[in-house]
């Protein structure tokens, strides 16, 4: 199996491809803060959550259901900041692994990856890193989260 690339090459694919992966899992797990509510452990991320207040009708009151989930609707996330997040950081994770998926197929396919495909790529990988990075430049919401929430 012939390679477009150097070792060095190769390695960046690899490591690449572990840090596109990692920020997918990141994105897809709920638990981006910790906190309680109503006594109970929760935590959320940008659009997952677990142990979420409902309101119980034949009791009329709020009980913890205590299982991860989706939001029932993209307007379900607590607020803006989050739903903004949910966009931007998808969109950095797929960038990422767009040019993490490339740079493995350069390791098998001889003349995929030319000088000029490489600057593409390192651009791309480039804009998907400051996407994900964004989120962390803005205060995060707190009153999503609770007074109690752990950062």
């Amino acid at each position: 199996m012939a390679s477009s690339l150097t070792c060095t090459g190769v390695i960046w694919a690899l490591l690449s491809f572990l840090c596109a992966a990692t920020s997918c899992v990141g994105f897809f797990m709920p638990y981006w803060l910790w906190g309680s509510q109503l006594g109970k452990s929760v935590s959320f991320g940008t659009f997952r959550r677990c142990s979420y207040p409902v309101h119980d009708e034949s009791r009329q009151m709020m009980v913890m259901v205590e299982e991860c989930g989706r939001y029932a609707s993209f307007q379900g996330i607590p607020s803006a900041e989050w739903r903004i997040c949910t966009i931007v950081t998808g969109l950095g994770c797929g960038l990422l692994l767009l040019v993490a998926l490339t740079a493995l197929m350069g390791c098998c396919v001889s003349e995929l990856i030319s000088r000029q495909w490489e600057e593409v790529s390192d651009s791309v990988g480039l804009v998907g890193d400051l996407l994900i990075c964004i989120y962390y430049m803005f205060p995060g919401n707190a009153e999503a989260a609770g007074s109690e929430a752990i950062f």
